[in-house]
């Protein structure tokens, strides 16, 4: 039963990630209006549990304290905040808006402004931890924008995730998000390059990661994704598309500093191949078969 004394909160985006995320502030009893580009299953579950729909995002934001998206890319978040019935042409004054989509550090800049413009504030807050992290609220949120806001948002993250940081001003979040994407880029590289090693070599892969994990090789890319690499377990619990998509930002955000990073644009070559060869919707796993076969395939 929804806490008519909690703030009141939107929820745009309801995939992989967005579903459980919203579940959770459903079941510590926040009122809850939810927005989606498709009434599917994910979203008519929330509905039955009490979630109420709105038809466009102006009307999300016009009956919420707080609103959040996680979206795909972009300009779908431009689109949903700044469109002719989007977000910010609906929302009260005083009300945080807050985007957990993994987005440019420019455009969440530029939401700010258009925030502020409108009496309201905006934060970035991309998370980290995948579709596990959102089901269990152990989500990593790298939260940039107004210290005051974040304040006001930091029980509504705590109902989501273990790891909540404020990074600094608007796009912090943001920078920070493609500092954690640049590492995974280079550790998944790492995992799938020892595990075909292995196998070329002639080794058991499980006993192979059992060796490793209590090392200095181990690694959350090696425990949960290097058990996927040896069964051929593609299944996405994070998109290759959307991989790239971040991989794009990053690359481009460095090029403006005048930052050379070779390994994330070798892993983004491999994911890009990947890509064309089995899809953009298999899991960021699949990067091993861009290394010939999956390591428990023959050699």
């Amino acid at each position: 039963m929804s806490d008519s004394t909690l703030p009141r909160i939107g929820f745009m985006g309801l995939g992989i990630m967005g579903a459980p995320m919203a579940g959770h502030l459903l079941a510590a009893g926040h009122p809850l209006t939810v927005a989606n580009r498709s009434r599917g299953p994910r979203v008519q579950a929330l509905l039955d549990r009490g979630a109420t729909w709105a038809e466009t995002p102006a009307d999300l934001a016009a009956r919420s304290d707080i609103v959040i998206t996680i979206l795909g890319f972009p300009q779908d978040v431009e689109q949903v905040w700044l469109g002719p019935d989007g977000l910010l042409a609906g929302a009260k004054p005083g009300a945080v808006l807050v985007d957990m989509t993994t987005s440019s550090p420019r455009l969440a800049m530029r939401l700010a402004e258009a925030a502020a413009a409108k009496g309201c504030a905006a934060l970035d807050a991309p998370v980290s931890g995948g579709e596990p992290g959102a089901v269990k609220a152990a989500l990593s949120i790298m939260v940039g924008g107004d210290a005051a806001a974040f304040a006001r948002a930091r029980p509504v993250f705590e109902q989501m995730g273990k790891s909540i940081r404020h990074m600094g001003g608007p796009g912090a979040g943001q920078h920070t998000k493609m500092a954690n994407q640049i590492a995974i880029a280079s550790a998944v590289m790492g995992v799938a390059e020892g595990l075909s090693y292995a196998r070329r070599a002639g080794l058991d892969g499980e006993a192979v990661i059992a060796a490793l994990a209590p090392g200095a090789a181990n690694s959350f890319q090696l425990i949960a994704l290097g058990p996927k690499m040896l069964a051929g377990d593609f299944a996405p619990g994070f998109m290759v598309k959307h991989f790239l998509k971040d991989l794009g930002i990053a690359l481009a955000e460095a090029e403006a500093m005048g930052l050379e990073l070779p390994g994330l644009a070798q892993s983004g070559r491999l994911f890009e191949r990947v890509a064309a060869e089995l899809g953009g919707e298999v899991g960021t796993q699949a990067l091993v078969a861009a290394y010939g076969a999956t390591p428990s395939s023959p050699g």
